[in-house]
C-alpha cells in the first residue's frame, strides 16, 4: 500500500511541475510575441516592456490562446499594421517553439 501512496505522490508532484514548466514557457512565449508585436507597432523600449506585461496578462482572461491573439489582433490593427489573425497564429507557434528552447537551455 505504501508503494501505491509514494506511487501515487510522485504522479502529483510529477503533474504540478509539468503544469508549473507550462506555465513558465507560455509566460515567456508571450513576452517573445508582446516584443514582435511591439516592433511592428514601432513602440518605444519603455512601452514594449510594458506591451510585453500586458500581453502576459491577456493570457490569464481565458483558458487557450485565444485571448492572446485576440489582444494582438486588436493592438496591431488599431495601429495599422497589415498583420492577420493566419500571421499572429503562425508567430505565436515560431515563439512557443523559440520559448521552449530557451526555457530548457536556462533549466541545464
Amino acid at each position: 500500500m505504501t508503494d501505491f501512496k509514494d506511487r501515487e505522490r510522485g504522479e502529483e508532484t510529477k503533474y504540478a511541475f509539468d503544469q508549473e514548466t507550462e506555465f513558465k514557457i507560455a509566460a515567456r512565449r508571450n513576452r517573445l510575441l508582446g516584443e514582435w508585436a511591439a516592433g511592428l507597432m514601432g513602440l518605444t523600449e519603455e512601452e514594449t516592456d510594458a506591451y510585453k506585461k500586458a500581453v502576459v496578462q491577456a493570457d490569464f482572461e481565458e483558458a487557450g490562446d485565444e485571448d492572446v491573439i485576440r489582444k494582438l489582433l486588436g493592438d496591431l490593427t488599431a495601429s495599422e499594421c497589415d498583420v492577420s489573425e493566419a500571421d499572429i497564429r503562425a508567430k505565436l507557434d515560431e515563439c512557443q517553439i523559440e520559448a521552449r528552447r530557451q526555457y530548457m537551455s536556462d533549466e541545464n
